[in-house]
């Protein structure tokens, strides 16, 4: 798949799949990923903060297996090295990370690089930079993360999607109930993390958002 086709993933309707094995009720990253695969989840990012290195090597490569066999995307948070060993389709950086434009030059061309974004300033900054797309959050408030910041809001959803030159993919406290919130905005790539990974039946979670992120795609 050529970069160009693998970057429109992100502007169809679509659900950015994330693993948080911590709120997995007991799963491992692997059975959650073939969940989401299964349910037709073409955009995978493997997230990980508590285990070795060694861990992570060989549980990303068993995803990036996966992902091969279903067609899907494989993103590698944060680590660069990682992304490189398992042959993943590209990684994704904080504001905190190294910077993009070395990223750049380490992976090449023929990688995706994804950049999380708080304001106006940075997400300009990204794509002036290179970024392929953007992690615009969070939205509302989320505690997937041991230092959560406070929610930015909807309105950056809007304008995102009025002024972003690249693709951007709405993340932070978005659950079922409040998801048609950020797709008036303008959002048409989401991602839901405990909503997912957390769900008693993950299949059926994530089929009914997609069935809310198809009846909002059909009444545009």
């Amino acid at each position: 798949m050529r970069k160009n086709e693998k970057l429109k993933l992100f502007q169809d309707y679509n659900i950015y799949g994330i693993t948080a094995e911590k709120f997995s009720k007991g799963r491992s990253n692997l059975e959650v990923v073939r969940d989401m695969l299964e349910s037709g989840i073409k955009i995978i990012q493997y997230r990980e903060k508590y285990k070795t290195l060694k861990e992570k090597y060989y549980e990303c490569s068993e995803i990036r297996r996966l992902t091969r066999e279903y067609g899907a995307l494989l993103i590698v948070n944060d680590h660069i090295d990682l992304c490189l060993m398992v042959e993943a389709d590209g990684v994704h950086i904080g504001q905190n990370d190294f910077p993009l434009k070395e990223v750049g030059k380490l992976l090449g061309d023929e990688y995706i690089i994804g950049v999380t974004a708080h304001t106006k300033d940075q997400i300009k900054e990204a794509e002036n930079c290179g970024a392929d797309y953007i992690g615009v959050g969070p939205i509302f408030q989320s505690f997937t993360k041991d230092n959560p910041l406070p929610p930015i809001g909807l309105d950056i959803v809007k304008w995102c999607a009025q002024n972003s030159k690249i693709p951007f993919v709405a993340i932070g406290g978005i659950k079922e109930n409040n998801i048609v919130e950020v797709l008036d905005m303008g959002a048409k790539c989401v991602a839901l993390v405990t909503e997912i990974v957390g769900a008693d039946d993950i299949k059926d979670k994530i089929r009914r958002l997609q069935d809310i992120m198809r009846t909002k795609s059909k009444n545009i």
